[in-house]
């Protein structure tokens, strides 16, 4: 993920981010402030996959545009 990019729209992005992945609370997107490899490690502790399919995961949804 392009950390600068995601830094500058982070409040936008926490609703998206929510809305695909469920499981990630309210604190988990605070702290992570738009840093992908504390998201990553959300997704791996919170669905149970592997660190690299979850850096696999937020990077698809960033080449997606959201």
């Amino acid at each position: 993920m392009n950390e600068d990019r995601i830094k500058g729209q982070w409040k936008q992005l926490q609703g998206k981010l929510k809305a695909r992945w469920g499981k990630l609370t309210d604190d988990d997107l605070k702290v992570a402030e738009g840093g992908s490899e504390y998201l990553a490690g959300k997704l791996q502790e919170r669905y149970g996959i592997a660190k690299d399919e979850a850096m696999k995961q937020l990077k698809e949804f960033d080449e997606s545009g959201r």
